[in-house]
């Protein structure tokens, strides 16, 4: 019962979504009537979420104790990260390359997704606006999350004197985190109805390209989890540090899937890399920071989700300046993501502002991210122990 209660969102918005595939197998293009309702779920959480992000995102900056001054273990952590997502990342694109998806179905009318201009043009566009109410468009949605940062990190260097405005971002940040879990109360309805309209209107293309994203999703995921896990516990410890990581990784792991949360998962992490030998100090930063700032299961729900729309519209997904492009927002997008409820939404926003998606496009992103979100925890929660485990070898190989 445990297991029911706690992905009792999740079985909701599944059995929201099969009934409207049902719906829609039945009535066809007839369905269309109820489409608005999606229309209307949708553009709650587009006007929720943009809030939402500038308060967790600052809230959380201004809250770092800029008085502690953990050095070379904050630069060798960040480098373990940035690595670790990207190589998850960039083998996440060749898998898409082996197994293609390459099913293309026509959402609404064509849209280009590739920006025009140069790469300088392109760059001032993905980074910056040049009017403060243009930050509060889902369009942009990068910039407004740079902004949020900036905002958290001088209310940080003010010290006292930002001391009220401190408060005012937390407290802002759990009524918005409120406000977006009253909203997705309504997500079986909404997007029961959406996929109904799509279900209806597009037909039975719909499940393949989903059943195989999801597939990959799965069948990568797992190879990553052992391969790749194992990989990184070789370059931490050797073929010990191999048996030692999986002896313990087994408590957290299961309290991954039972909770649901890398969040929640960080007391199991915390006993767990004390096992693995990683001195406390180390296990202490590297764990809780982990659990927001590093996701490897995110990193390659996105590079697929991204691969699923490029397909769908058609569009190549094997250009140099578009895999650039998709490794730089899955990075961001893993780091984004980290703290926010649902974070997953806020990421698919994300990728859709940066590359001009249609409003048609988050469903099939939010779906896919929904049924991957089991396998996703257990690789954004576990991954952080083999990261703690290689941190601790850099930091000895430093003398640090």
């Amino acid at each position: 019962m445990g297991f029911f209660r706690t992905y009792r969102s999740l079985f909701l918005l599944l059995s929201g979504i099969l009934a409207g595939s049902i719906a829609g197998s039945i009535f066809g293009e007839r369905i269309a009537v109820i489409k608005p309702i999606g229309d209307i779920f949708l553009n709650l959480l587009f006007t929720a979420v943009i809030p939402l992000v500038f308060f967790a995102i600052s809230s959380a900056i201004a809250h770092i104790d800029a008085g502690k001054k953990l050095g070379s273990l904050l630069g060798i952590m960040s480098l373990v990260f940035l690595a670790t997502i990207l190589i998850s990342a960039f083998l996440t694109i060749i898998a898409v390359w082996v197994f293609p998806i390459h099913q293309e179905i026509t959402l609404t009318h064509a849209t280009n997704i590739t920006q025009p201009g140069n790469w300088g043009d392109q760059l001032t566009r993905l980074f910056t606006v040049n009017e403060f109410y243009e930050l509060l468009s889902r369009h942009n949605m990068l910039p407004f999350i740079i902004f949020s940062g900036l905002v958290g990190f001088a209310t940080m260097r003010t010290g006292k004197l930002g001391l009220a405005f401190r408060d005012f971002l937390y407290s802002g940040n759990e009524v918005m985190k409120d406000l977006l879990n009253l909203i997705m109360k309504a997500g079986p309805i909404g997007l029961g109805a959406y996929f109904a309209y799509q279900v209806g209107t597009i037909g039975p293309k719909l499940f393949e390209t989903y059943s195989q994203a999801l597939g990959l999703y799965y069948g990568f995921g797992i190879f990553y989890f052992i391969v790749g896990f194992t990989a990184y516990a070789f370059v931490a410890g050797g073929i010990p540090g191999i048996k030692i990581f999986w002896k313990n990784n087994i408590i957290p792991s299961l309290t991954a899937v039972g909770t649901g949360s890398s969040i929640a998962t960080i007391p199991a992490n915390l006993e767990a890399v004390k096992k693995m030998n990683v001195p406390q100090d180390i296990g202490n930063v590297v764990v809780p920071l982990g659990a927001t700032l590093h996701k490897d299961g995110s990193s390659i729900s996105s590079i697929i989700k991204m691969a699923v729309v490029f397909g769908m519209y058609g569009k190549g997904f094997d250009s140099p300046s578009v895999i650039l492009m998709a490794l730089g927002v899955t990075v961001i997008v893993s780091i984004v993501e980290g703290g926010i409820p649902n974070g997953g939404y806020v990421g698919e926003m994300l990728v859709m502002s940066i590359y001009g998606l249609p409003i048609d496009a988050l469903p099939p992103l939010m779906i896919i991210g929904t049924l991957v979100d089991p396998l996703a925890t257990i690789l954004n929660a576990t991954g952080d122990n083999v990261a703690a485990m290689m941190v601790t070898r850099f930091m000895n190989k430093r003398g640090t």
